[in-house]
């Protein structure tokens, strides 16, 4: 069916989402590219990944603990078998919402469409590619290769009325033919198509410095993962507050460009509640 159809496959699908999350419908029709209004420390996120272990084993119990912490969005990486509809009485009922979500890129790009319906249903805005396998690394030819598959993503996301964004390891920052895998997807996918998701912590453990890259892609980099780095050079992934990261300017220069999201995480917290607990904390005061 046409996009120029009146009444699209793809509009029955955003006016049930609708229906099924119980919000607006306004942000998910919204312009992709619409410029966004500053975000408030208090509008504090956590990707999903940080409690993984302890969703497996108690998914209400875990969400009722990080709304506790201040947390009001959670990025999603995982559905944990519970369908559109659990999930969004879910969130609801915490007064949480899922602005996000982490996708593993495809095999085909034709099978973006049922991730972005499911996006549609869950009230995510933006779609990241988490990371990718090793026939995406190592060369110049392979990183290419990526920046096309990702130039293709992104468009597809862009007609669903999705955002699109890339989020960095430390392995993007790695020398390769002259130049970094980083350096080769950012000058050759569309800058307006594929935003940017740059997790802070990697970016310093691959030697980068974040607030540079921040005023390099102002408009790119649309959201942050928030974690700290020790001192150099094991560079120990820790709490917010807890390291070397001078999250106060990161911050401040965040809400000046109209960053839309930023989101705590932790890969291999000890106990994964206290460390959200600690980094939540960390981040009000600034």
């Amino acid at each position: 069916m046409s996009d120029t159809t009146t009444l699209t496959r793809r509009d029955v699908l955003r006016l049930l989402a609708a229906g099924v999350a119980g919000g607006s419908l306004l942000p998910q029709i919204a312009h992709a590219d619409a410029t966004p209004s500053l975000p408030r420390i208090d509008r504090m996120g956590l990707q999903q990944y940080t409690v993984r272990r302890a969703l497996a084993k108690d998914i209400e119990g875990t969400i009722a603990a990080i709304a506790k912490t201040g947390i009001t969005e959670l990025e999603f990486f995982d559905m944990f078998d519970k369908d559109v509809a659990w999930w969004s009485a879910l969130l609801r009922k915490y007064n949480l919402t899922a602005p996000s979500t982490h996708e593993g890129l495809p095999k085909t790009d034709e099978e973006w469409g049922p991730i972005f319906d499911r996006a549609h249903g869950m009230g995510h805005t933006l779609v990241v590619v988490p990371s990718v396998g090793n026939e995406y690394r190592g060369s110049k030819a392979n990183w290419m290769k990526l920046a096309g598959r990702l130039d293709k993503g992104a468009a597809k996301a862009r007609a669903a009325g999705l955002q699109f964004a890339y989020h960095n390891h430390d392995y993007e920052f790695a020398p390769v033919e002259g130049t970094t895998g980083y350096e080769i997807l950012t000058t050759n996918t569309d800058a307006i198509a594929v935003k940017l998701e740059m997790d802070i912590y990697w970016t310093v453990k691959g030697g980068q410095d974040p607030l540079a890259l921040m005023k390099r892609w102002p408009d790119r980099i649309v959201a942050v993962h928030v974690k700290d780095a020790g001192p150099a050079p094991e560079r120990k992934m820790m709490d917010v507050g807890a390291g070397t990261i001078d999250f106060k300017t990161l911050l401040a220069t965040g809400r000046k460009q109209g960053l839309q999201h930023w989101f705590i995480e932790h890969d291999t917290p000890a106990d994964p509640i206290a460390s959200i607990t600690a980094s939540a904390a960390a981040l009000k005061k600034l």
